[in-house]
C-alpha cells in the first residue's frame, strides 16, 4: 500500500502545481456581431479547443494555456457553417471549418500572437497579414516585464487605401489587407534584397497602419515599439476594444 501512495501523491502534486502555475487567455468579444475566433498553435503545440469556436457579442471565453505554448489567435467575421461544422468566414477563414484544427486564417486578419516564456512571455498585435479587426491584448495579474497593452482599436477598414481593400458583395470595406499580401513585392514583404532590417524600411502602406496602431506591428521589422513582455501573467483578448 506504501509503495502506491508515493506515486499517487506526487501526481496529484504535480497536478496541483500545474494548475497554478498555468496561464489562462481570456477572449472577450465586445463586438455588436458574432466573432468566431481561430487559434493556431506554433509547431509542435497542441491544438487548443479544437482551434475555433463561435464567440457572441458580449461573451467572454476562458483558455488554460500549457506551459511554453505559443500561437496566434485572430477573428473570424461574416461566418456561416452548416451541422457538421463546413462553411465559409468572409475573413479570416480557415480551410472553410469552424474547427480550424491548426490551420492559419486567411490574410488579410489582425493576428494577436504570444509565447510563453520562463521568464518572460512575449506577446503582440500583428497586422503584418493585414487587418479584419481591431484587436487588443491586455495582461493582468503579471509580475514582470512591461506587461503593457499591445493591439490595434482603431477600425483601419475605414481608413484603408484603395489599392488594400477588401469588399463585401454589399461593396462594404471588410478587410485591409497588407502591402505584401496586396503587391507580392519583396520590398513590402521585406524578403530577398529586402530581407534584413536594415534594408526592409517602414513604406507609406506600413506608416498608414503605425499611425492609426502605434501598438501593433505594421511590417515584418517593425519590432522595438510592437513586442511586449510579461512575466507570470494571464491575459484577455479583446475583439473590437473599446478606445480609450
Amino acid at each position: 500500500m506504501d509503495a502506491m501512495l508515493t506515486p499517487l501523491l506526487t501526481f496529484l502534486l504535480l497536478t496541483l502545481i500545474t494548475h497554478i502555475s498555468a496561464t489562462t487567455i481570456s477572449l472577450v468579444n465586445r463586438c455588436p456581431h458574432p466573432v468566431w475566433p481561430g487559434i493556431q498553435p506554433g509547431a509542435g503545440k497542441p491544438i487548443l479547443a479544437r482551434g475555433g469556436f463561435e464567440l457572441p457579442p458580449n461573451k467572454a471565453y476562458s483558455l488554460r494555456l500549457p506551459s511554453g505554448w505559443s500561437g496566434r489567435i485572430w477573428g473570424r467575421h461574416g461566418c456561416s457553417f452548416d451541422s457538421t461544422g463546413r462553411g465559409c468566414c468572409a475573413t479570416g477563414d480557415c480551410g472553410g471549418s469552424l474547427y480550424c484544427n491548426g490551420l492559419g486564417g486567411t490574410p488579410p486578419a489582425t493576428l494577436a500572437e504570444i509565447t510563453l516564456g520562463q521568464e518572460l512571455d512575449f506577446y503582440d498585435v500583428s497586422l503584418v497579414d493585414g487587418y479584419n479587426l481591431a484587436v487588443s491584448i491586455i495582461p493582468y495579474e503579471g509580475q514582470g516585464g512591461k506587461c503593457r497593452r499591445a493591439g490595434c482599436v482603431t477600425d483601419l477598414n475605414s481608413i484603408c487605401p484603395a489599392g488594400l481593400q477588401v469588399r463585401s458583395r454589399d461593396n462594404t470595406v471588410v478587410a485591409c489587407k497588407s502591402a505584401c499580401f496586396a503587391f507580392n513585392s519583396p520590398r513590402y514583404c521585406c524578403t530577398g534584397s529586402f530581407g534584413s532590417p536594415q534594408a526592409c524600411k517602414p513604406t507609406a502602406y506600413s506608416r498608414i497602419f503605425k499611425a492609426a496602431c502605434p501598438r501593433a506591428y505594421s511590417y515584418a521589422y517593425d519590432d522595438p515599439t510592437s513586442i511586449a513582455t510579461c512575466s507570470r501573467g494571464n491575459y484577455l483578448v479583446t475583439f473590437c476594444p473599446r478606445r480609450r
